[in-house]
């Protein structure tokens, strides 16, 4: 029976499994949002609410435990100076998992791990996206109506 036995292991050994699911924490520290499988997801996300907690304490010590466990001095930045404060709020539920479906290549269930608070963030970079589409098809308008004008000038030319 497996009662009481929270380890994912998802077929790695301990030190492969280690260094994943602190590659993934950074990752999702790096890009806000993370695009996994459900399994390893579901694995990240108690390592991700546990950085979050050490980032909220703002020591040196939490720093230094969060270093020991993410090895990477840019997440570790990253994580006590903008998304700790962004989540000082809150009392845990740090994080979502959104379902994608199935992987075309071998079905595996693929989800987005995010921040919960990023959201707003993500929606500005949708937002400064679609106002750059926007302000394209402006252009193109400007060239469609230039391409009308000389057609006009040439049908008016061979007419006269």
């Amino acid at each position: 029976m497996r009662h009481q036995k929270k380890t994912i292991k998802l077929g790695r050994t301990a030190e492969h499994r280690k260094a994943l699911l602190a590659n993934q924490v950074c990752s999702l520290i790096e890009h806000q949002r993370i695009r996994t499988t459900l399994a390893k997801a579901k694995a990240v996300r108690p390592l991700a609410e546990k950085m979050v907690t050490l980032g909220k304490k703002g020591s040196i010590h939490a720093r230094r435990t969060a270093f020991s466990v993410l090895r990477q001095k840019d997440a570790v930045k990253k994580l006590f100076d903008e998304i700790a404060p962004r989540s000082a709020d809150r009392n845990g539920g740090y994080t979502r998992i959104i379902r994608l479906g199935q992987r075309k290549s071998d079905a595996a269930p693929v989800a987005y791990l995010e921040w919960v608070d990023a959201a707003i963030l993500i929606d500005q970079d949708v937002d400064e996206a679609a106002e750059k589409k926007a302000r394209k098809p402006k252009k193109e308008d400007e060239q469609a109506a230039g391409a009308e004008k000389k057609s006009k000038k040439k049908t008016a030319a061979a007419a006269a």
